[in-house]
């Protein structure tokens, strides 16, 4: 376990304003950024990381959606589109979900 920081597993401040104020509560990126047990803090708020897992694009439901601050798999596509440059979504595109909880 060890302090790892924000900004390394949510890349934007509006990510960590979300995560503050409870609407984003995991993040699935490229590559494996934290371990469980893991954590950081943000604005005096300390965060452990409560899951690491391996999924792909295709296992991905709304609800993930929505605990990383989009409405819905649609937005949250939306939002991939526009953050990356030539990007598509493939259902067997691997990433890893890290789930967070504040302390």
């Amino acid at each position: 376990m060890s302090e790892i920081d924000p900004d390394t597993l949510l890349p934007s401040g509006r990510m960590r304003e979300q995560a503050l104020d409870g609407d984003v509560t995991q993040i699935h990126r490229g590559q494996q950024y934290a371990d469980v047990g893991d954590t950081f803090t943000i604005e005096g708020t300390t965060f452990e990381v409560v899951d690491v897992s391996e999924r792909t694009l295709g296992d991905m439901t709304d609800d993930d959606a929505r605990a990383e601050g989009a409405r819905d798999l649609d937005h949250y596509k939306q939002i991939l589109e526009r953050a990356h440059d030539n990007f598509e979504w493939d259902d067997d595109s691997e990433i890893i979900r890290h789930r967070f909880e504040p302390q």
